[in-house]
């Protein structure tokens, strides 16, 4: 069963720049220490702590997570789940009418949000709550957001590069192929090809795409080594993932391990 929402934190002591990162989920994010940064041609916008950062599914940012002034830079993330936005809308139909956000959006994090969005990762977080307890808590947090007058876009359908992305996510260290992602999708893999390229997507660009920036979130939430992260995210050695995450990101892994 799919999850209605991610937990994640970021954690990191270690200044960094992060080129063209494209946020996946909607997400919304809070600033416990350190400063964001997100940073377009035209300017950016600066999240201190107590701030939080609201990122809609399909924006593009170059990110700067920077530890000043506290010494650590330190964000909670919650990531949503398409079919929760979704249900969102279909529940809370009174928000029809407020424009989805574009490109990003910020707030205060007030004592109210901050409890409700501790409850909610409180219950992702745990192996005892319910589908049903996560999935409410979840959609509290969207629901004092679009009070806010935030709201995330209707998901629609998912385009296939998505589709292939959300299957590769859980197992970015399979043995993944053209043959068996257009099997799980029970079609030929000359179709697979031919709807993903109307997309100007292609397979291995969807998993090159999953098993770097799973890499991302590992160097970010975990004190793995650099070797372990790679060989989570599929990569025969220590050296590719760090070729490949460098021309990805503009930074090597190993500058998050100091």
């Amino acid at each position: 069963m799919m999850e209605p929402a991610l937990s994640l934190q970021i954690a990191t002591a270690v200044h960094h720049r992060i080129h063209t990162v494209t946020v996946r989920m909607d997400s919304v994010g809070w600033v416990v220490s350190g400063t964001k940064h997100l940073v377009t041609p035209d300017g950016g916008h600066r999240y201190p702590s107590g701030r939080v950062f609201v990122l809609p599914r399909g924006a593009q940012w170059e990110i700067v997570n920077d530890p000043a002034p506290q010494g650590r830079y330190v964000a909670r993330l919650l990531c949503f789940a398409p079919e929760l936005v979704e249900q969102f809308h279909r529940q809370f139909g009174q928000f029809v009418a407020v424009p989805a956000v574009q490109g990003c959006a910020g707030l205060a994090a007030d004592a109210a949000f901050e409890d409700s969005y501790m409850r909610a990762v409180a219950a992702l977080e745990s192996e005892a709550s319910s589908q049903a307890l996560r999935e409410h808590r979840a959609l509290e947090v969207l629901l004092m957001l679009a009070e806010a007058g935030i709201v995330f876009a209707s998901p629609g359908e998912l385009g296939w590069a998505e589709r292939v992305r959300r299957l590769i996510g859980p197992s970015p260290q399979a043995n993944w192929t053209l043959e068996r992602i257009a099997a799980a999708f029970a079609m030929s893999a000359s179709t697979l090809q031919r709807r993903l390229a109307q997309e100007g997507e292609t397979v291995s660009q969807c998993l090159r795409d999953v098993r770097l920036e799973t890499g991302l979130m590992l160097l970010q939430s975990s004190a793995l080594q650099v070797s372990e992260i790679a060989a989570r995210c599929g990569y025969e050695s220590h050296s590719r993932f760090s070729a490949a995450f460098r021309e990805r990101f503009g930074f090597s892994p190993s500058q998050l391990r100091p």
